[in-house]
Order: C-alpha cells, then structure tokens, then sequence
C-alpha cells in the first residue's frame, strides 16, 4: 500500500526515478502532510526539493487553502520583514498604502520559505514569534496580528556552520526542524541519472520534433559514474544540449565527454556560504603542514637510498655539506641518531654529491612542495572514488580549498 501510494505521489508531480532515498523523502512527506508539524527540506542546490512543499500541501487538510514559495534570498534584507509580515502606510520610505504580508495572506493555508538559511538574524526572530505563537506585528504598526499558516522551509546551506559562525539562530533551526526531510544528491541515486537523461531526452524531441537521443552502454555508464554538482538541473542542461547540437542520435562515450568536460558544465564545488578569512587560514595552513610532514618523510628515505647506493658504488661525498650516514654503517638501516635538516639545505646538499646518477638528482630536483600536496590529493580522490566531501574531510580542509586545488593542478575527478 505504501509503495502504490509513492508511485501515485510520483505520477502526480512527474517525479522520475526509484532511488531508495527518493522514496524515503517523499514517504516522510506523505506522512507528515496530514499534521501541522513545520518541515525542514535539506539538500543540495538542483535536487528538486521544491516538489516536497507541494506534496506536503496538496496531501494536507489545507490543500483547499492557498500556498505560496517564497525565496528568501532573492528578497533585498531592507524589505523582508515587509514582504513577510507586511507594513503600515508610511512606515518607510515608498511605504504609500497599507500592506498585507505573506502570512496575513496565507491565512489557513501553507507558505514555502526557500533559502531559508539566507534569511537576516533580525527576520529570524519575527519568524520565531509566528512559528511558537502565530502572532506577527506589521512594519511599522504596534497591533499583534494572529495567523494560522503551515511552514515549510528548505536550504542548501549546513545549518549547523551556519549557528557556529552566529549567522542563524540555533532556537530557529531546532524549531524548523520538527521533521527533517532529506533530498539526495544525483550521485547518490545512480540508479535514476539515465531514466532522468532519457525523459528529458523525450521531452526535448517531442517539443522540437526531432528523434530523441539514445546512449550505448558504455555513455551509460559514463553518465552514471559522473559527480553531477548541478545535479538534476545539470543532467536536464547537459541532455538538452546534446539533443539539439549533435546530428547522430547514438550517444557514445567521445560524443558525452565533450559535454561533461565543458567548462560550463564542470565539476563545481557544493554550495558553501564563504567562509571567514581566519577559518579558511587556519584550513590552509593545516594541509601545509601535512604536506610539510610528509615531505620530511620523503626526504628521509631519499637520503637513506642515496646512502645506500653510495656504500655499493663507494664514491665519496663531502660529509660536511649533509647528514647522510657514513659509508661503514650499514646501508639497511637508517641512523639512529635523530638528524636536523632544512629542506632548502638538503635540496641542495644533494646536488654536490660526486657521480651520483642523474636518475636520483633528477628525482630530488622535481621533490616540491606542490608536487606532493597534489599527491596527496589524487590520493584522497582516489581513496573515496573522487566524493569531494568525503576527500576533503580526509584532508581536513574545506570542499571550498579542495575544489580551488584540484582546478589550480589540474586533477580530474
């Protein structure tokens, strides 16, 4: 029964997809939709949560009511108390007649707050007072006015970083968030990323008369390994581009790189708010040193292969110029006597050395700092099959300095 009414729900906002996630979210709105409980909708940018304030609304006993979305960050901060609450007749500037605001108008009915996460501190409070009371006062005015209007708000933003940096109320958030709903990025229902590709595909031909593209297997598995920051908002731009630029309706892997290497269409980072200048220091100043402790290691076998190929070739070095063991210790182990170098002096300690083959000059020449930072990183990627988020959280830096480094090297993801 429960499946039977997902799939009604999915058949009636033309949701695409079977993603066990997918069908959680909108399991939790279904049942959600008969209570006044406030919903917080949670996600990336692109996902589609703005069908869940919908289904919430039209499964409620307010589907007779109005509903209205309202994108709080669109809202210039002068005038979102005004368009929220309302405003009396020169109250301001420009303020000519009496105004009703969003919630006087929404009266028994339901009001989406999109971005609410960019909403200022001072609106945070007022939309506090009507989410525990129902009361509102206008701009401007000193009489409480009463509504009964259903919240449903949503953000891309970390709500939690968001408390910690004091850029939204933490009594807000906990009030908001009476029953969560999470939306999941497309890289996390790969499952749907070709049924999406291949409605929007249908669309696309049905609108301009033209023979839908199809994709081979391996441009279908290209599609599905894809990040997809923009996700369902990007594949439909990536599909409809394809449809009316290329001529051959058979989709192979050459013909998609073209598209998912556009720079238009590259890997963006997830939306973040900027972060301070000391946070994003005191990140970049951490993967120094890392880089920094793994170059010492480096350095340190380097040095001790140095010494061994010495011991079997006997040539002679200048011991003065470097901390490399001697010849008659035993080139298998490492002294055991804790050395203190620099790297600039063992950079160029190295370069003294009598007939040392050029392969180990050469190596020590290309040993850098951003040599082993990108290393660092492709290993990162690597290690969590190229999930920016959980890379960066390995590397203890931001997705913000991770993105500006895999663009800065050049890395492919």
């Amino acid at each position: 029964m429960k499946n039977a009414e997902i799939q009604a729900i999915k058949q009636r906002f033309g949701i695409i997809g079977n993603s066990p996630l997918l069908n959680r979210a909108i399991d939790i709105a279904r049942q959600v939709a008969p209570t006044d409980l406030t919903v917080l909708i949670t996600g990336e940018s692109g996902t589609g949560k703005e069908f869940f304030p919908k289904i919430i609304h039209a499964y409620s006993h307010r589907k007779h009511g109005p509903f209205i979305a309202v994108n709080c960050g669109a809202i210039p901060e002068g005038t979102i108390d005004s368009e929220l609450f309302g405003h009396e007749k020169g109250s301001f500037t420009g303020a000519y007649e009496t105004r009703k605001g969003y919630f006087e108008v929404v009266n028994q009915g339901t009001i989406f707050l999109d971005e609410v996460g960019d909403l200022p501190l001072n609106t945070q409070v007022r939309l506090l007072r009507v989410l525990e009371t129902g009361e509102f006062i206008r701009v401007g005015s000193s009489k409480i006015l009463k509504t009964d209007v259903r919240v449903v708000a949503a953000t891309n933003v970390n709500l939690i970083e968001a408390i910690q940096r004091n850029k939204f109320r933490e009594d807000l958030y906990y009030r908001l968030n009476t029953v969560p709903i999470y939306v999941p990025p497309l890289r996390e229902r790969k499952e749907d990323i070709v049924l999406l590709f291949n409605k929007f595909a249908l669309d696309i031909a049905e609108k301009y008369h033209i023979p839908p593209i199809e994709l081979t297997e391996e441009a279908a598995q290209m599609l599905t390994n894809y990040y997809w920051p923009g996700n369902i908002r990007q594949l439909k731009n990536v599909t409809e581009q394809i449809s009316i630029i290329e001529k051959d309706r058979i989709i192979t892997p050459e013909i998609l790189s073209k598209y998912l290497n556009n720079p238009f269409n590259a890997a963006l980072p997830m939306l973040k708010r900027d972060m301070d200048a000391a946070e994003q220091y005191s990140s970049d100043r951490e993967l120094v040193f890392r880089f920094l402790a793994e170059m010492k290691k480096d350095i340190q076998e380097l040095k001790l292969t140095v010494s061994q190929i010495i011991s079997k070739t006997g040539l002679n070095i200048p011991t003065t110029s470097q901390n490399l063991p001697l010849q008659d210790e035993s080139p298998a182990e490492p002294s055991s006597k804790e050395v203190s170098y620099s790297y600039e002096e063992t950079h160029y300690s190295i370069g003294e050395i009598k007939d040392v083959p050029a392969e180990i000059i050469k190596e020590e020449e290309t040993l850098s700092l951003q040599k082993k930072e990108m290393e660092i990183i492709k290993k990162a990627l690597e290690k969590h099959n190229g999930k920016r988020k959980l890379a960066a959280k390995e590397l203890g830096i931001s997705e913000r300095t991770l993105y500006r480094k895999i663009k800065q090297y050049n890395l492919k993801v």
